[in-house]
């Protein structure tokens, strides 16, 4: 019975360190823009922690994490956790999903769609996409 309380306590700690670092993001963005302020507000109210970086140079944040050209925002985060990425405007929800699957390596709300957290009212209909372009999340 000790061993079994001990392994269970054993992986709520990991499990809760894991989730920890998968709850952990860090956004790049550039400083004038008030949007990423929004989105980043959009995720901490989903629980997230958000780290921003305001950055002018965000073509090469984007080059170095390995965002596609064709699916460029306004800003990227990272998960910290998962190392997974984030581009631009896609609800928390669609980031929920991308972390229950590791081998997605990021997705995209590409441009800036008016019906996105931070830019405006969700009205169910935002398409987000996975970095190969194919839709991953209707929201």
């Amino acid at each position: 019975m000790k061993k079994w309380l001990l392994s269970a306590a054993a992986v709520l700690v990991i499990s809760s360190f894991a989730y920890a670092s998968n709850n952990e993001i860090t956004v790049f963005q550039d400083p004038n823009c008030g949007c990423c302020d929004g989105w980043n507000q959009h995720m901490r109210d989903a629980g997230f922690k958000v780290k921003s970086i305001k950055t002018s140079n965000m073509t090469a944040v984007k080059e170095k994490l390995g965002v596609p050209l064709n699916l460029a925002s306004c800003h990227t985060a990272i998960v910290e956790g998962t190392g997974q990425i984030i581009e631009g405007h896609v609800p928390s929800t669609a980031v929920h999903k991308m972390l229950t699957n590791a081998s997605i390596k990021g997705v995209a709300a590409p441009g800036m769609p008016a019906n996105s957290p931070g830019m405006g009212q969700m009205d169910g209909n935002l398409i987000t996409v996975d970095f190969n372009g194919q839709p991953f999340s209707k929201d």
